[in-house]
């Protein structure tokens, strides 16, 4: 079974290191929205003052209100865990699509996941097609696996086990576990790749290397299909991948 991995979490990084609190605040109260956002953190993050949602939510919503992109993301995900607001998804919606038309590649992911489970919208594979692939394109592991399990299922695109060996390839690059584990999968049943056991091997060890359960036990079943000269070769590429943080794995 393939999981669908889901939302991104409150940005919770500022614009500078550590800025003053008093020093944020008059700059936030003469408007400037980046200003506004610090101070949306600190209260979020309890950050040189009491931790405070409901604050965090209002220096956010001024922020966001000047088209602020990290802002409506922040406010989108207040509105999605009820913090400092009640829950209310469509809100969560709006705000996740306003940074996401603005290029916020977890604003994109987000409203990815939205459309995928049907919360503040109608359910809608498609359009979560398209906005995992926004993130995607942007670099964003987490998206890639998703656009990786909907073409493996064929959920808002025909279905495409190429495109999926792509996708997981991708964020498996990039240290994705869940990802790692897919591809070494699909190497394993020859689902959109030729069937290499010794690629297989590989992938699965990297899952299994970052704790993945499910990693453990089907690196064992790949290796007891191989020859001893397969699982050198095999054991020797896997060393490479994860020396090289998974740039030289084939």
């Amino acid at each position: 079974m393939r999981y669908i991995l889901l939302l991104t979490v409150v940005l919770a990084s500022n614009a500078f290191a550590a800025p003053d609190f008093d020093e944020t605040m008059a700059e936030a109260n003469q408007g400037a929205a980046y200003a506004q956002f610090n101070l949306g953190v600190m209260y979020d993050n309890g950050d040189g003052v009491p931790e405070n949602d409901a604050e965090a939510v209002r220096w956010f919503r001024k922020a966001a209100d000047q088209g602020y992109a990290p802002a409506q993301f922040n406010l989108g995900n207040m509105y999605h865990f009820g913090e400092g607001v009640p829950v209310n998804d469509a809100e969560a919606v709006k705000w996740y699509r306003k940074a996401a038309d603005q290029g916020d590649a977890d604003a994109q992911f987000n409203l990815g996941n939205m459309y995928n489970v049907g919360k503040g919208v109608p359910e809608n594979d498609a359009e979560a097609v398209k906005w995992y692939r926004k993130a995607a394109d942007q670099g964003d592991a987490t998206a890639q696996y998703n656009l990786g399990v909907l073409y493996e299922r064929g959920n808002g695109v025909p279905e495409n086990d190429a495109e999926a060996v792509k996708w997981y390839r991708k964020a498996a690059d990039q240290g994705k576990r869940t990802a790692q584990f897919n591809l070494g999968v699909m190497y394993y049943n020859g689902d959109g790749v030729p069937e290499n056991h010794v690629r297989a091997y590989v992938w699965l060890s990297m899952a299994k290397t970052q704790g993945y359960e499910s990693a453990k036990k089907a690196v064992e079943t790949v290796k007891n299909l191989m020859t001893k000269q397969q699982i050198a070769q095999a054991q020797a590429l896997a060393t490479q991948c994860y020396e090289s943080d998974y740039k030289d794995c084939d």
